[in-house]
């Protein structure tokens, strides 16, 4: 409806009961316009119909849902499904062209623009939690590990005669596959022992650059967020040791948005040294579906080659996903459950400590991870091995999800690198653990429900040991293979 559709109606219906309705859909056009203006999240969280009305604008600006329109090409955002259709609010064009996935699409202004707005809002979203000196981003319709692939893709055209990529260890088989698909050799870097922390073994690093040449390195690939007992990577040392030698530094901040620390780490790596990209998941950040990521950096220029290395167009699913949720969370709605999260990790941290302390186990001392929680199993790992695995599978029956159980002495090969200790980032930690993490969307109710099943399964396992103790005349248990 526009002023002179306004003014047609009047003679129709009231011309006061117009003027209301033309006030109404000017204060949805108000809040378009200062988003269009400045291409940041809106501090307060826009309605449904706001949001609805202005994807139902983009959408009209695609040449499928032109009225007069007469496709003859190949691609021409035909859907034989009108709930497909719905899904996607009739933006079908996807994103970018086949060089560039942030090039505007001549048949798909609409779509075009919300790629750009999306990217602009991201962009403002790392600033606020914590990037401030971030200079450039991109939702790319990949999850974190093909992402980083993507920028080892993009700096093999930089370094040509690089073959390795330095990495200190982590147990989660998508980062360590992610460097094996763009075809490089990972250099492993154990971590140390600090009390109940794996920390950046930095001497180790230093020591395999110096050995094996810093030319024949593509980058450093680090990490934030990840599980404890391991904290995150010592950031800004890594970062100064990159600018020292002249190699590039990624990070995998694949949960780490979340959180103010990790975040802060990336900003104070930049400062001090050097950050070549961070990577970001969307649906570990932003509570969307599976299938996108943030690719951000410094350089601007940089960002724009990792961009033009995608082939394709893209799908412009996870753009749209989390251009809904952070029009309609707004910056304070977003705030908000980051703050709520910082203080559950506190009431987590308490109920897993009193929880340990009744079953003869104790919280793991992790002070540098803000997310990852570990209490450990030793009274049950008495009973042999099969008890500890035993309880991440009671949990799972019990509808207890994300918990992780890490036994000693798993070996786990990953394309053709066998990791010994597996999950628990180290060859040999000093005893068995259960992970839970307080992570965006965690509720006062989950944690009261995990500790109650998880009370529950550790008394059960007890009673089961005792029992099996008594029948034999001693205790059963399993050789532990280390």
């Amino acid at each position: 409806m526009n002023i002179q559709n306004f003014s047609l109606s009047e003679k129709l219906v009231s011309s006061s009961y117009v003027r209301q309705g033309l006030q109404a859909r000017r204060g949805h056009e108000q809040l378009v316009r200062v988003l269009l203006q400045q291409g940041k999240c809106p501090e307060e969280g826009w309605s449904e119909s706001t949001v609805e009305l202005f994807l139902n604008e983009l959408a009209v600006m695609d040449s499928n849902n032109f009225l007069g329109n007469c496709g003859v090409g190949e691609r021409e955002g035909r859907v034989a499904s009108g709930l497909v259709a719905k899904r996607h609010y009739r933006l079908i064009h996807g994103i970018g062209r086949s060089g560039d996935i942030a090039a505007v699409q001549p048949k798909a202004a609409g779509s075009s623009l919300l790629n750009k707005i999306t990217n602009s809002v991201v962009l403002d979203v790392l600033k606020f939690t914590g990037v401030r000196s971030v200079s450039s981003c991109f939702v790319v319709p990949m999850a974190t590990g093909m992402s980083l692939t993507l920028c080892f893709l993009t700096l093999r055209h930089r370094r040509p005669g690089a073959r390795f990529i330095l990495w200190p260890r982590i147990d989660q088989k998508s980062c360590f596959k992610s460097m094996l698909t763009a075809g490089f050799e990972p250099v492993v870097i154990e971590n140390v022992l600090e009390g109940d922390e794996l920390r950046t073994n930095l001497e180790e690093v230093e020591r395999k650059i110096e050995e094996l040449g810093a030319e024949n390195f593509l980058c450093v690939h680090s990490t934030t967020s990840c599980f404890a007992p391991r904290v995150p990577d010592r950031l800004e040392e890594l970062a100064v040791l990159c600018a020292k030698h002249d190699i590039p530094h990624i990070v995998n901040n694949a949960y780490g948005m979340q959180s103010s620390k990790c975040m802060h780490l990336i900003q104070q790596g930049a400062r001090v040294g050097r950050i070549d990209a961070f990577v970001q998941s969307l649906d570990k950040n932003f509570m969307v579906p599976v299938g996108g990521a943030i690719i951000a950096g410094f350089d601007e220029n940089f960002i724009k080659e990792i961009s033009k290395m995608y082939p394709g167009r893209a799908s412009a699913s996870p753009s749209l996903d989390v251009l809904i949720t952070l029009l309609t969370l707004g910056a304070n709605g977003y705030k908000k459950l980051l703050a709520e999260r910082k203080e559950l990790y506190g009431h987590l941290a308490q109920e897993l400590s009193a929880l340990a302390e009744r079953h003869g186990e104790r919280l793991l001392h992790t002070p540098h991870n803000p997310i990852s929680l570990a209490m450990s199993l030793n009274r049950l790992q008495t009973h042999g091995t099969a008890a500890v695995t035993q309880l991440g599978s009671m949990l799972f029956t019990r509808q207890v999800s994300g918990a992780r159980v890490v036994p000693l002495g798993v070996e786990q090969t990953v394309s053709g690198h066998t990791f010994r200790g597996f999950m628990s980032h180290a060859d040999a930690y000093p005893c068995p653990y259960l992970n839970a993490a307080s992570a965006i969307g965690i509720t006062r109710d989950d944690i009261t429900l995990c500790i109650k099943r998880l009370d529950k399964c550790l008394k059960s396992l007890s009673k089961e040991a005792c029992g099996e103790k008594s029948e034999s005349g001693s205790p059963k248990g399993n050789k532990i293979n280390t």
